[in-house]
């Protein structure tokens, strides 16, 4: 058997197999779950509180993350992110009997338990960069991020045969893609047991007796982030809404959204090797500015639904994933490893957090002055910290 430093070949192999199958079964569940809810919310107590399911899987994330990254240095990464996702797989169970019978409380409360479980997904992230000596974790968090693109391609093509399968049954056909939750956070729970039960991490270079967690390796990567999940959540949030605006159905809503899913997950890979290559700094600054770019694109082809919105939307997707990326490899590196968890998990509930804020802000900003007037704030938003940190870097 292979050793890499201290650590086995087939351990890491491992690991990134079951943090890999972890975050792809949660995003999974999180896809259809998100989808349906907001289906039936819609339909129950309609469209004025169908954005509530939004809320609460954001919240449960936020919350998740935070809980996963305080309790990881303690209890070990297997048994922390076993019970995450045994909780979510509890959460899902709860919005399947809330989806049965169409009543909001126990779909809302198996939502944001289901969020819970993704906290600890998405922080799966730096575990893996974890496993890497430094100049190699931006590929293997990559790698994980990567994993998103399953949940975004199997979520909703999970939809319609969920739907058709549990008709059968005489249940309503929005249960059938939370049934699907069901069983997938229940997949995440297995796949997390796989992990061992102690793997030995790559040699730290050395720090003093006393590393207190330095500021500016917090505040680059939290500033970055944030604004790049306000700037990402605004704009898409409200496409679809400008293209039903414009007469287009849910077949051009469907392929404008999925060039931003492949731009958000699909070259993540290539993002960590631009981590590695250039470093974290150079890569959160070419997200923000590909962020600035799709902006720019969005407002200057609002109705261009074969070719403007599409590109703005890959953009979109793109220059988050870049700063996601390059924001995650520099906490993965600039912190101490006693503070480490707890950091990111922290600065992984702010992001979060910003989500709901941007989901709900968006909205206001289109009532008040249309998708132009989202696209310009998006741009304001992502350079603003652009020239914060470049003018930092130029002192």
């Amino acid at each position: 058997m292979l050793v890499m430093g201290t650590l086995t070949v087939t351990g890491r192999a491992r690991s990134m197999g079951a943090l890999f199958a972890g975050v792809a079964l949660l995003n999974t569940a999180t896809v259809g779950l998100s989808t349906a809810a907001t289906l039936i919310v819609a339909a129950g107590s309609g469209p004025g509180w169908s954005g509530l399911p939004s809320v609460a899987s954001v919240l449960g994330t936020a919350a998740g993350a935070l809980g996963v990254g305080l309790l990881l240095p303690g209890h070990g990464r297997r048994r922390v992110l076993a019970a995450g996702y045994a909780i979510a797989a509890a959460g899902a169970l709860i919005a399947f009997a809330g989806a049965l019978t169409t009543s909001l409380v126990p779909l809302l409360l198996g939502i944001l338990l289901v969020g819970l479980g993704n906290g600890g997904a998405q922080l799966s992230r730096y575990l893996a960069a974890d496993l890497y000596p430094e100049e190699h974790r931006g590929r293997a968090l990559s790698n994980v991020v990567w994993a998103g693109t399953v949940g975004a391609l199997a979520g909703p093509a999970l939809m319609a045969p969920a739907a058709d399968v549990v008709t059968g049954f005489g249940w309503p056909s929005l249960s059938g893609p939370v049934a699907v939750a069901v069983l997938a956070t229940a997949g995440a729970a297995l796949a997390a047991a796989f992990l061992p039960r102690h793997v030995p991490l790559p040699p730290e270079k050395p720090v003093a007796a006393v590393a207190p967690v330095r500021p500016a390796g917090v505040a680059r990567p939290l500033v970055a982030m944030v604004a790049a999940q306000l700037t990402m959540v605004a704009v898409m949030t409200m496409t679809p809404l400008q293209l039903e605006n414009h007469g287009h159905g849910l077949d051009v809503v469907g392929w404008v959204l999925s060039a931003h899913l492949f731009g958000m997950f699909a070259l993540a890979p290539l993002s960590g090797r631009i981590a590695d290559r250039w470093g974290p700094r150079v890569t959160i600054n070419a997200g923000l500015g590909v962020l600035a770019l799709s902006t720019a694109t969005a407002l200057a082809a609002p109705t261009a639904h074969t070719s403007g919105l599409p590109v703005a939307l890959f953009l979109l997707g793109y220059g988050w994933n870049l700063v996601f990326v390059g924001g995650s490899a520099q906490l993965s590196r600039d912190l101490a490893p006693e503070t480490r968890s707890r950091v990111q998990g922290t600065v992984d509930a702010v992001v979060w957090s910003a989500s709901a804020l941007a989901g709900l802000g968006s909205g206001q900003l289109f009532a008040g002055g249309g998708y132009a007037l989202v696209a310009v704030v998006g741009g304001v938003l992502a350079l603003l910290p652009l020239a914060l940190l470049v003018s930092r870097d130029g002192r």
